[in-house]
């Protein structure tokens, strides 16, 4: 399909990117339905290699022949949207970061049995709303082993444009699902669970009773607060990362990424 050249903030098939908030581009009545924001060349690229279904694209002109051209090209089929930089701004209520938006179909989602029965290492992320730590999550949880993420309702779409965007792509690496019911439903699964808080009863993360465990759920809490009490008492392990200089906690991402890396599976 040839490159379009819009010249208002009107034009017809560009609703999808300035018209739709978050919640409407992901239809929580119909998920498998609803429609996500990739943006960069980079991002767009793992996407479609993992599979996912482009739907159109807004681009800078210079980029069609340049950092876009492989992704453009490669995807013919659908319409590619260009026009000055200030008009795109415009559109979308922001610059471009890397000059590429793409419009994507949403996977039909895995469910929690289906995406933990070969895991070994899973997060539960519970609560975590903040765009950015979801993204870092997800990042660190591709480079670190973790084999699935699972998110209760109360935490943010991965899907979230920034989010996608600060994961580098990662959240279409590691599968994914929201978790309905309760954590310790896992157990079921065969999982241990080890919640990340501060306790009188936590126990260090290097703790070799962690390592052993051939199934580990590592539980991640929201930014302020952190984990529930209910949470906590219900875990099988409760877990803090040692500190130094009167430092009490990390933010949830850069915990998350010493707790992946420390509760790895170990290779023998």
């Amino acid at each position: 399909m040839p490159v379009i050249e819009i010249s208002s903030l009107t034009h017809p098939g560009t609703e999808v990117f300035h018209t739709l908030t978050e919640t409407q581009l992901r239809n929580r009545l119909e998920p498998e339905k609803g429609i996500f924001i990739a943006e960069s060349p980079k991002v767009i690229r793992v996407a479609l290699e993992a599979g996912y279904t482009p739907l159109s694209f807004l681009c800078e002109k210079k980029h069609i022949t340049g950092d876009a051209a492989d992704i453009i090209a490669r995807c013919n089929d659908i319409p590619t949207y260009t026009g000055e930089r200030e008009l795109l701004a415009q559109l979308t209520g922001y610059a471009l970061t890397r000059g590429v938006l793409c419009a994507m179909r949403r996977p039909r989602l895995h469910n929690v049995e289906d995406i933990c029965q070969s895991a070994r290492r899973i997060v539960v992320v519970d609560g975590v709303v903040d765009t950015t730590n979801i993204g870092a999550i997800f990042r660190s949880a591709a480079a670190l082993g973790i084999d699935a993420v699972l998110l209760t309702p109360t935490s943010c779409d991965p899907l979230n444009r920034r989010a996608v965007r600060v994961s580098m792509g990662s959240v279409f690496l590691v599968p994914w699902t929201w978790l309905r019911g309760p954590i310790t439903q896992l157990r079921q699964l065969g999982f241990k669970t080890a919640a990340m808080a501060l306790t009188e009863n936590s126990i260090s993360i290097d703790n070799p009773l962690l390592s052993a465990e051939p199934k580990l759920a590592i539980i991640m809490g929201t930014e302020g607060d952190g984990l529930a009490h209910q949470t906590i008492a219900e875990a099988d392990y409760t877990v803090r990362i040692p500190m130094s200089h009167n430092v009490d906690s990390l933010n949830v991402a850069a915990a998350a990424a010493v707790a992946f890396w420390e509760l790895r599976t170990k290779k023998a």
